[in-house]
């Protein structure tokens, strides 16, 4: 007699969910179908590369049709607008109703703008391809207009970027752009003096790198000084108006661009209780990954929290590394349900941070900050690590060759601008 498989979807096929589809990409006992709103996946570590134009979109994105062709995981296109874990279904925003078995969602986190309205207005975030291209687009933008303006203020205001966030991406994207300032601008705009143009990094907290060691605070925030960069600790950014940023300390910076990358928060779906919210709006999930107060749904990756892992009594970090192990370790669990076996709790091997500042120099801290390396051995760790991440070989082949070029020329060919006219809102 067949067996009817249970079926499971999938909400959001980033780190976390990807892994969770690939240990049940031939299962007998279950029918999954991935949901998400973009029909591709792609690496988020390296969207500030993509904005600032030493990658190429396709280099760390990959349509997930392709990627599931025979694995006998279903793929559908669309957002989640309303789940009913009564009914056990799930609402589309194209008004589509999916039934389910069971619930996994996987779905990560949105800019958080900590209710700063001019930041959400006018800001740049970094959470999506459409985001980086749109930030290239912009900063390309903003140096073609300053290339011809003559009022000194305007055009120093146009060659200035503020960047708020001292984590891994405020600091790597503020290295991109020293590089691209020190290499590239004399070439394709001999109109601009280098020295014209300035580079701030605001963060509220008293160190660069927070979560990272004391090595890394020091040697990111010495690094980036001799780029150049203006780095403002102990400072949050009030306002974003008329070109103007207003920070706590009073101090006002004339900016062309305010790259948002300071905060996340998880997505929330109507139909979830409020009771099962925690920290910045996750899921509240016991150590198998199952929601607080539901039996039937999960929450893995950034938009879960859990609370029971005594190394990680306030919730894992949310990084890639914590998404894809969750991802793994739920698949696997339900493999064991299927089999008539208990779950088991999920336990993050923590294996590390790193961040990179420019061509040249890289950190890591290693297995809990036990072990800090920097120099090239943290340049070639960093690179190893990134491209061996990658959802494909071809993702790889093309990050690596790009990566190549750019660091043998010090140039790149992808500043252009691509734009739809009938999308392009920014004056």
């Amino acid at each position: 007699m067949h067996k009817t498989k249970k079926r499971i979807l999938l909400i959001g096929g980033g780190f976390a969910g990807l892994n969770f589809a690939r240990q049940l990409y031939r299962s007998r006992d279950y029918e999954v179908t991935l949901v998400d709103k973009n029909n591709y996946n792609y690496f988020t570590p390296l969207l500030y590369q993509v904005a600032t134009s030493f990658l190429e979109p396709a280099s760390i994105s990959y349509p997930f049709r392709k990627l599931l062709r025979k694995k006998s995981v279903k793929f559908r296109m669309g957002a989640v607008v309303k789940a009913d874990p009564v009914q056990h279904t799930v609402t589309l925003n194209d008004g589509a109703v999916l039934a389910y078995d069971y619930l996994v969602f996987a779905a990560g986190t949105k800019t958080n703008f900590f209710e700063n309205e001019s930041a959400r207005r006018h800001a740049f975030p970094l959470k999506g391809i459409d985001d980086a291209l749109f930030m290239r687009n912009e900063l390309i933008r903003g140096l073609e207009r300053a290339s011809i303006e003559t009022n000194p203020v305007l055009r120093k205001r146009m060659l200035t970027t503020v960047i708020a966030g001292g984590g891994p991406t405020g600091v790597e994207m503020a290295g991109m752009l020293a590089e691209l300032r020190k290499f590239m601008l004399r070439k394709d705009y001999p109109e601009i003096d280098p020295q014209e143009t300035a580079i701030y990094i605001v963060d509220a907290s008293p160190n660069l790198l927070a979560p990272m060691s004391d090595k890394s605070h020091e040697r990111a925030y010495r690094t980036l000084e001799k780029l150049g960069i203006i780095i403002k600790l102990n400072t949050r950014v009030l306002k974003f108006e008329y070109g103007q940023v207003h920070l706590s300390t009073g101090e006002v910076i004339g900016a062309h661009s305010l790259i948002w990358a300071t905060g996340v928060t998880a997505e929330v779906f109507d139909g979830v209780a409020p009771q099962a919210l925690g920290r910045g709006n996750r899921m509240i999930t016991d150590a198998v990954g199952r929601v607080q107060g539901y039996e039937d749904v999960f929450a893995i990756g950034d938009i879960s929290i859990q609370l029971t892992d005594k190394a990680f009594p306030n919730g894992h970090p949310q990084l890639a590394q914590p998404a894809i192990q969750q991802g793994k370790t739920l698949g696997r669990n339900f493999k064991r349900l299927a089999r008539g076996k208990p779950m088991q709790p999920f336990k993050y091997f923590d294996r590390g941070e790193m961040a990179i500042i420019g061509r040249r120099t890289a950190m890591a801290d290693l297995f809990k900050h036990r072990l800090h390396v920097g120099g090239i051995l943290g340049l070639f760790s960093w690179l190893f690590i990134h491209i061996a991440s990658l959802v494909n070989y071809n993702n790889m082949i093309r990050t690596f060759y790009s990566w190549l070029v750019a660091y043998s020329t010090r140039d790149q060919v992808l500043r252009m601008i691509f734009r739809s006219e009938s999308q392009d809102h920014r004056s």
